[in-house]
Protein backbone atom coordinates (compact mmCIF):
# COMPACT_ATOMS: atom_id res chain seq x y z
CA UNK A 1 0.00 0.00 0.00
CA UNK A 2 1.42 3.62 -0.92
CA UNK A 3 0.84 6.36 1.75
CA UNK A 4 1.53 10.16 1.64
CA UNK A 5 2.18 11.73 4.69
CA UNK A 6 1.89 15.63 5.33
CA UNK A 7 3.20 17.50 7.76
CA UNK A 8 4.05 21.11 8.33
CA UNK A 9 6.20 20.80 11.67
CA UNK A 10 6.81 17.98 14.89
CA UNK A 11 7.47 19.42 18.37
CA UNK A 12 9.88 17.21 20.57
CA UNK A 13 7.40 16.34 22.64
CA UNK A 14 5.50 14.93 19.82
CA UNK A 15 7.84 13.45 17.89
CA UNK A 16 8.17 9.89 19.25
CA UNK A 17 4.25 9.97 17.96
CA UNK A 18 5.32 10.35 14.36
CA UNK A 19 8.20 7.63 15.25
CA UNK A 20 5.62 5.25 16.42
CA UNK A 21 3.33 6.41 13.28
CA UNK A 22 6.12 5.57 10.77
CA UNK A 23 7.95 2.52 12.42
CA UNK A 24 4.35 0.46 11.94
CA UNK A 25 3.78 1.68 8.08
CA UNK A 26 7.34 0.47 7.97
CA UNK A 27 6.89 -2.88 9.60
CA UNK A 28 3.92 -3.67 7.22
CA UNK A 29 6.28 -2.89 4.34
CA UNK A 30 4.48 0.40 3.62
CA UNK A 31 5.41 2.81 0.61
CA UNK A 32 5.77 6.11 1.70
CA UNK A 33 5.80 9.47 0.16
CA UNK A 34 6.33 12.22 2.39
CA UNK A 35 5.84 16.02 1.78
CA UNK A 36 9.48 17.28 0.95
CA UNK A 37 9.15 20.36 2.89
CA UNK A 38 8.39 18.16 5.71
CA UNK A 39 10.74 15.64 5.09
CA UNK A 40 13.44 17.82 5.60
CA UNK A 41 12.51 19.32 9.01
CA UNK A 42 11.75 15.42 10.18
CA UNK A 43 15.02 13.60 8.50
CA UNK A 44 17.58 14.35 10.53
CA UNK A 45 15.45 13.00 13.80
CA UNK A 46 14.21 9.94 12.19
CA UNK A 47 15.49 6.83 11.26
CA UNK A 48 13.90 5.42 7.89
CA UNK A 49 14.33 1.89 7.70
CA UNK A 50 12.90 1.76 3.98
CA UNK A 51 13.68 4.01 1.46
CA UNK A 52 11.29 7.47 1.28
CA UNK A 53 10.05 9.64 -1.75
CA UNK A 54 8.75 12.82 -1.39
CA UNK A 55 6.09 14.94 -3.18
CA UNK A 56 5.44 18.70 -3.53
CA UNK A 57 2.45 19.02 -5.66
CA UNK A 58 -0.70 17.58 -6.55
CA UNK A 59 0.63 15.93 -9.49
CA UNK A 60 2.85 13.78 -7.45
CA UNK A 61 0.13 12.27 -5.99
CA UNK A 62 -2.29 11.55 -8.47
CA UNK A 63 -2.27 7.78 -8.98
CA UNK A 64 0.80 7.26 -6.95
CA UNK A 65 -0.79 6.82 -3.35
CA UNK A 66 -3.88 4.91 -1.39
CA UNK A 67 -4.01 7.14 1.31
CA UNK A 68 -2.95 10.79 2.88
CA UNK A 69 -2.27 11.17 6.76
CA UNK A 70 -2.56 14.79 7.77
CA UNK A 71 -0.37 14.95 10.58
CA UNK A 72 -0.92 17.66 13.20
CA UNK A 73 -3.97 19.58 13.42
CA UNK A 74 -6.97 20.59 11.72
CA UNK A 75 -5.09 23.46 9.85
CA UNK A 76 -2.97 21.02 8.54
CA UNK A 77 -5.44 18.42 7.15
CA UNK A 78 -7.09 21.84 5.46
CA UNK A 79 -3.80 22.59 3.89
CA UNK A 80 -4.18 18.88 2.74
CA UNK A 81 -6.88 19.82 0.70
CA UNK A 82 -5.44 21.62 -2.13
CA UNK A 83 -3.01 18.83 -2.38
CA UNK A 84 -5.28 15.89 -2.56
CA UNK A 85 -7.68 18.41 -4.58
CA UNK A 86 -10.92 16.39 -7.17
CA UNK A 87 -8.19 12.85 -7.18
CA UNK A 88 -10.79 11.24 -4.48
CA UNK A 89 -7.47 10.24 -2.78
CA UNK A 90 -8.65 9.67 1.29
CA UNK A 91 -7.57 11.45 3.88
CA UNK A 92 -6.78 10.57 7.65
CA UNK A 93 -5.97 13.30 10.04
CA UNK A 94 -3.92 12.44 13.13
CA UNK A 95 -4.32 14.89 15.44
CA UNK A 96 -0.86 16.04 16.63
CA UNK A 97 -2.20 19.61 17.31
CA UNK A 98 -5.28 20.92 19.81
CA UNK A 99 -8.32 20.70 19.41
CA UNK A 100 -8.82 18.30 16.40
CA UNK A 101 -12.66 18.04 15.00
CA UNK A 102 -11.58 17.29 11.29
CA UNK A 103 -7.93 14.99 12.55
CA UNK A 104 -9.98 13.20 14.63
CA UNK A 105 -7.35 10.38 15.61
CA UNK A 106 -5.89 11.11 18.62
CA UNK A 107 -1.93 10.43 19.20
CA UNK A 108 -2.93 7.36 21.15
CA UNK A 109 -4.89 5.99 18.33
CA UNK A 110 -2.47 5.90 15.69
CA UNK A 111 -1.37 2.03 15.86
CA UNK A 112 -5.62 1.42 15.99
CA UNK A 113 -6.25 3.26 13.03
CA UNK A 114 -3.63 1.90 10.60
CA UNK A 115 -4.82 -1.49 11.68
CA UNK A 116 -7.99 -0.83 10.65
CA UNK A 117 -7.39 1.02 7.52
CA UNK A 118 -5.35 -2.35 6.64
CA UNK A 119 -7.83 -4.70 7.87
CA UNK A 120 -11.02 -2.36 5.69
CA UNK A 121 -12.75 -1.44 9.20
CA UNK A 122 -13.14 2.22 8.26
CA UNK A 123 -15.55 4.07 5.82
CA UNK A 124 -14.96 7.06 3.70
CA UNK A 125 -17.20 10.46 5.07
CA UNK A 126 -17.74 12.27 1.51
CA UNK A 127 -17.49 16.06 2.80
CA UNK A 128 -19.12 18.85 0.84
CA UNK A 129 -16.76 21.71 -0.37
CA UNK A 130 -17.82 25.42 -1.26
CA UNK A 131 -16.41 27.06 -4.12
CA UNK A 132 -15.90 31.24 -4.85
CA UNK A 133 -16.39 32.80 -8.28
CA UNK A 134 -15.00 35.83 -9.08
CA UNK A 135 -14.20 38.20 -12.05
CA UNK A 136 -10.54 38.30 -11.43
CA UNK A 137 -9.98 34.86 -10.14
CA UNK A 138 -8.90 35.59 -6.68
CA UNK A 139 -7.51 32.14 -5.70
CA UNK A 140 -6.66 30.84 -9.02
CA UNK A 141 -7.16 27.29 -9.30
CA UNK A 142 -7.25 26.60 -5.61
CA UNK A 143 -10.82 28.59 -5.11
CA UNK A 144 -12.31 26.03 -3.25
CA UNK A 145 -12.75 25.49 0.99
CA UNK A 146 -13.82 22.59 2.90
CA UNK A 147 -14.16 24.53 6.12
CA UNK A 148 -15.42 28.12 4.87
CA UNK A 149 -15.66 31.78 3.15
CA UNK A 150 -14.39 34.82 5.74
CA UNK A 151 -15.16 38.44 4.92
CA UNK A 152 -13.21 40.75 7.81
CA UNK A 153 -12.22 43.93 8.06
CA UNK A 154 -8.54 44.41 6.68
CA UNK A 155 -7.51 47.46 9.14
CA UNK A 156 -8.81 49.63 10.80
CA UNK A 157 -12.35 49.33 13.39
CA UNK A 158 -14.82 50.58 11.05
CA UNK A 159 -17.78 48.28 10.38
CA UNK A 160 -17.97 46.31 6.85
CA UNK A 161 -21.44 46.77 5.08
CA UNK A 162 -22.16 43.23 3.23
CA UNK A 163 -25.02 43.08 0.76
CA UNK A 164 -25.91 38.96 0.67
CA UNK A 165 -28.61 37.67 -2.14
CA UNK A 166 -29.14 33.90 -1.96
CA UNK A 167 -30.57 32.59 -5.62
CA UNK A 168 -30.48 36.48 -6.35
CA UNK A 169 -33.01 37.21 -4.08
CA UNK A 170 -31.88 39.90 -1.58
CA UNK A 171 -31.06 38.27 1.87
CA UNK A 172 -29.67 41.24 4.03
CA UNK A 173 -27.38 44.11 4.23
CA UNK A 174 -25.13 43.12 7.54
CA UNK A 175 -23.53 45.83 9.62
CA UNK A 176 -20.70 43.82 11.30
CA UNK A 177 -17.17 43.03 12.02
CA UNK A 178 -17.39 40.52 8.92
CA UNK A 179 -19.61 37.35 7.69
CA UNK A 180 -18.65 33.55 7.53
CA UNK A 181 -20.21 31.37 5.12
CA UNK A 182 -19.56 27.77 5.83
CA UNK A 183 -20.30 24.33 5.05
CA UNK A 184 -21.59 21.66 7.40
CA UNK A 185 -17.70 20.77 7.97
CA UNK A 186 -16.97 24.70 9.00
CA UNK A 187 -19.84 24.28 11.14
CA UNK A 188 -17.87 23.69 14.24
CA UNK A 189 -14.69 26.29 13.31
CA UNK A 190 -14.99 29.69 13.38
CA UNK A 191 -18.82 29.64 12.82
CA UNK A 192 -19.40 28.18 15.83
CA UNK A 193 -17.18 30.54 17.73
CA UNK A 194 -19.75 33.40 16.28
CA UNK A 195 -22.94 31.66 17.56
CA UNK A 196 -23.35 29.39 14.42
CA UNK A 197 -25.29 26.31 14.75
CA UNK A 198 -22.87 22.95 14.39
CA UNK A 199 -24.45 21.40 11.46
CA UNK A 200 -23.70 17.43 10.56
CA UNK A 201 -22.20 16.12 7.62
CA UNK A 202 -24.11 15.16 4.60
CA UNK A 203 -27.15 17.60 5.48
CA UNK A 204 -26.53 19.91 2.26
CA UNK A 205 -26.87 23.07 3.53
CA UNK A 206 -24.66 26.02 3.47
CA UNK A 207 -24.31 28.49 7.00
CA UNK A 208 -23.95 32.44 6.59
CA UNK A 209 -22.96 33.43 9.90
CA UNK A 210 -22.49 37.36 10.61
CA UNK A 211 -19.53 38.27 12.40
CA UNK A 212 -20.10 40.58 15.68
CA UNK A 213 -23.09 41.90 13.99
CA UNK A 214 -24.29 45.69 14.92
CA UNK A 215 -27.84 44.95 14.84
CA UNK A 216 -28.50 42.10 17.82
CA UNK A 217 -31.60 40.58 16.51
CA UNK A 218 -29.74 39.33 13.19
CA UNK A 219 -29.00 35.36 13.64
CA UNK A 220 -27.01 32.85 11.58
CA UNK A 221 -29.04 31.43 9.15
CA UNK A 222 -28.99 28.03 7.11
CA UNK A 223 -29.97 27.61 3.36
CA UNK A 224 -29.83 24.75 1.28
CA UNK A 225 -26.22 23.94 -0.31
CA UNK A 226 -27.64 24.04 -4.00
CA UNK A 227 -28.15 27.67 -3.29
CA UNK A 228 -26.18 30.31 -4.78
CA UNK A 229 -24.83 33.08 -2.60
CA UNK A 230 -24.12 36.64 -4.31
CA UNK A 231 -22.03 38.97 -1.71
CA UNK A 232 -21.00 42.93 -2.47
CA UNK A 233 -19.28 44.43 0.10
CA UNK A 234 -19.29 48.32 1.16
CA UNK A 235 -18.18 50.46 4.15
CA UNK A 236 -15.57 53.22 4.44
CA UNK A 237 -12.74 51.35 3.53
CA UNK A 238 -11.98 50.21 0.32
CA UNK A 239 -9.97 46.80 1.03
CA UNK A 240 -11.62 44.10 2.97
CA UNK A 241 -9.72 40.38 3.74
CA UNK A 242 -11.47 37.43 2.15
CA UNK A 243 -10.06 34.14 3.44
CA UNK A 244 -11.03 30.49 2.27
CA UNK A 245 -9.53 27.68 5.00
CA UNK A 246 -6.24 29.21 5.79
CA UNK A 247 -5.66 31.26 2.48
CA UNK A 248 -6.75 34.87 2.40
CA UNK A 249 -6.20 37.58 -0.16
CA UNK A 250 -7.63 41.14 -0.35
CA UNK A 251 -9.88 42.88 -2.04
CA UNK A 252 -11.49 46.08 -3.25
CA UNK A 253 -14.79 46.90 -2.16
CA UNK A 254 -16.28 46.60 -5.90
CA UNK A 255 -15.42 42.78 -6.08
CA UNK A 256 -18.47 40.33 -6.16
CA UNK A 257 -18.53 37.23 -4.97
CA UNK A 258 -20.49 34.14 -6.11
CA UNK A 259 -20.79 31.08 -3.59
CA UNK A 260 -21.69 27.52 -4.59
CA UNK A 261 -21.27 24.08 -3.85
CA UNK A 262 -17.83 22.45 -5.34
CA UNK A 263 -18.78 20.01 -7.97
CA UNK A 264 -16.49 17.08 -6.00
CA UNK A 265 -15.97 15.84 -2.33
CA UNK A 266 -13.26 14.89 0.07
CA UNK A 267 -13.07 11.59 0.99
CA UNK A 268 -12.27 11.64 5.12
CA UNK A 269 -11.10 8.60 6.33
CA UNK A 270 -14.07 7.35 9.05
CA UNK A 271 -12.81 4.55 11.30
CA UNK A 272 -16.02 2.42 12.42
CA UNK A 273 -15.97 3.44 16.26
CA UNK A 274 -15.83 6.92 15.22
CA UNK A 275 -18.57 9.25 14.58
CA UNK A 276 -19.75 12.93 13.83
CA UNK A 277 -21.45 12.62 16.92
CA UNK A 278 -18.95 11.08 19.38
CA UNK A 279 -15.61 13.52 18.11
CA UNK A 280 -18.31 16.19 18.89
CA UNK A 281 -18.84 14.56 22.40
CA UNK A 282 -15.42 14.47 22.97
CA UNK A 283 -14.09 17.72 21.61
CA UNK A 284 -17.24 19.94 23.53
CA UNK A 285 -16.89 17.77 26.30
CA UNK A 286 -20.48 17.40 26.21
CA UNK A 287 -20.29 14.18 28.25
CA UNK A 288 -18.85 15.83 31.03
CA UNK A 289 -21.88 16.63 32.13
CA UNK A 290 -22.40 14.19 36.03
CA UNK A 291 -25.90 13.01 35.45
CA UNK A 292 -24.52 11.06 32.54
Amino acid sequence: MNIALFGKTVTDDLLNYLIQLIDKLESINTSLLIYKPYYQKIRSKIKFKSQVRTFEYHHDLVGAVDFLFSIGGDGTLLDTITLVRDSGIPVMGINLGRLGFLSSISKDEIIPAIDDIFNNNYSLDKRTLLRLTTKNNLFGELNYALNDLAINRKDSTTLVVIHVYVDDVFLNSYWADGLIVTTPTGSTAYSLSNGGPIVTPGSENFVITPIAPHNLTIRPIVISDKSKIRIRIAGRDKQFLVSLDSRSVIIDSFTELLIEKEDFKINLVQIINKTFFSTIRDKLKWGLDIRN
